[in-house]
């Protein structure tokens, strides 16, 4: 018997036992209780990298400005960033008005995986949860709550960061995953993952329906499994931000269209953390005069890959600035999407 017929042999009761379990513990969210292929699509490429709870209003508001992929695909840009704001990984929000022009063109929502995964923002993970939740077709979807559960229920000690190990657990879901009830199955997964078996060593294994088979819990290893070793570590980069105001208004300018945020717009800031002396001569090469040095503060935002350690001040100026860069009260910066990145500062903003 081979390590596959194995895996199978001891995941055979996994599918029954999950779906019932998921009739009665089932989450009620919104992309569930109305189902489109639409509405799965929005929902997913929000719930990456984000929690659910955060996710829900963000959907709802999406959802009421944009219905349709159709009224998506044809969106003002600043309008869908501002919409976006808080949820971060912009990116996100760039690919699906991108893929929203081209199943506008097309006619309909793709239904096959090779032409869901060609579409900008979309892997392995979407496109199953896509065509499994949407179509019915039965697709794994395999994320990082699967590879949990499934590391633990196997007693896998492969790394989950590896890609072969991802495409083991996603060979082991496609022998799995029932033909009449995929897209249950798929949602099951993960909501087994965020509820139940949790990250970390305190998974609610009496809650579980798959503890009898689970080797984890039979051999004590929850705390050690799965295994995580990541091969590269987070960049630190050191930034200064300015918050600056003038006639009770705040500087901002536009991201370029490439790099980390493009098109976003942002605190005015400088590589490097500066001491209030070379941040003067920085105002100044901007053309800006301090009036008065308000307040100072550090604080930091992480993405995937980078950590940014950032200074701010917060200082009244004379002076317009460079060209391209708007004076906002607050009224006009709330029609903008400033990045969470810089909430450390925004928050020091006079209210009202």
């Amino acid at each position: 018997m081979s390590g596959m017929e194995k895996l199978l042999a001891q995941c055979a009761p996994f599918p029954g036992v999950l779906l019932a379990w998921y009739d009665e513990h089932r989450r009620s969210l919104p992309w569930r209780d109305e189902v489109s292929p639409y509405r799965t699509w929005v929902s997913e490429i929000m719930l990456q990298q984000t929690r659910v709870a955060a996710v829900i209003p963000y959907f709802h508001r999406f959802m009421e400005a944009f219905p349709t992929v159709e009224a998506l695909a044809g969106a003002d840009t600043e309008q869908l960033m501002k919409l976006w704001e808080g949820l971060g990984y912009y990116s996100r929000a760039r690919n699906l008005q991108k893929a929203a022009r081209i199943i506008a063109e097309q006619g309909c929502f793709p239904q096959t995986y090779e032409e869901v995964l060609a579409l900008p923002g979309i892997g392995d993970y979407t496109a199953g949860a896509i065509l499994s939740i949407a179509f019915g077709q039965a697709v794994p979807a395999v994320d990082g709550n699967v590879l949990r559960v499934m590391s633990r229920i196997t007693g896998s000690e492969a790394n989950i960061l590896e890609d072969k190990t991802r495409k083991h657990f996603r060979a082991l879901m496609a022998q799995l995953i029932p033909a009449d009830r995929p897209g249950a199955f798929n949602q099951a997964m993960m909501d087994l993952g965020a509820t139940v078996c949790l990250p970390g060593g305190e998974p609610l294994c009496g809650d579980c329906p798959a503890r009898d088979i689970c080797a984890a819990r039979q051999q004590g290893r929850q705390k050690e499994l799965p295994v995580r070793i990541s091969k590269t570590r987070r960049r630190i980069e050191e930034k200064t931000v300015f918050l600056l105001l003038c006639d009770g208004k705040a500087a901002l300018r536009q991201r370029s269209e490439t790099g980390l945020l493009a098109g976003l717009w942002e605190y005015p800031h400088t590589e490097g953390q500066l001491d209030e002396a070379a941040a003067a001569q920085q105002l100044a090469q901007w053309g800006l005069t301090p009036h008065r040095w308000i307040k100072q503060v550090r604080f930091h935002h992480i993405f995937t890959h980078i950590r940014w350690e950032m200074v701010g001040y917060m200082v009244e100026v004379a002076g317009s600035g460079p060209t391209g860069w708007l004076w906002c009260d607050e009224e006009e910066r709330a029609k903008r999407a400033v990045p969470s990145a810089f909430e450390g500062l925004t928050r020091e903003l006079p209210q009202g």
